[in-house]
């Protein structure tokens, strides 16, 4: 018997509505819309994650640990997270992708693909547990 969490929920585990909203004013009061496409969001979104990776590019792993604790290196992380997350929402909103039910289901995929009582404590692929 394969012993997996169950994540189902019956309250939402995130709620971007509010930010989707806010998202969709913003872009409707300057006209950026038209520029919304799913690829230019793609995009961005990936030019934003490559701007986190440069920050802990070059960083030991401990580094990248104790990132937080260096006042100026966590204001850029929190700056380039917001970037991500807001490019994520608008893009997740653009195709109609509700982003709540989809984090569901993928907890609930990975969980049975990585059962606690075999992938505790390892790295492996979970074709390789």
């Amino acid at each position: 018997m394969t012993n997996h969490t169950d994540v189902s929920q019956t309250a939402p585990l995130i709620d971007v509505a509010p930010l989707s909203s806010a998202l969709e004013k913003f872009a409707a009061d300057r006209d950026w819309a038209q520029f919304h496409s799913p690829k230019n969001l793609v995009m961005a979104l990936t030019g934003e994650v490559g701007e986190l990776t440069e920050i802990f590019q070059w960083m030991t792993e401990a580094q990248s640990r104790a990132a937080g604790t260096n006042p100026d290196t966590a204001q850029a992380v929190k700056e380039e997270l917001a970037d991500v997350q807001l490019y994520l929402v608008r893009l997740a909103s653009v195709l109609g992708v509700d982003l709540n039910e989809a984090v569901q289901h993928k907890l609930q995929k990975n969980a049975e693909k990585y059962p606690a009582d075999k992938a505790k404590g390892s790295s492996k692929k979970y074709t390789e547990l």
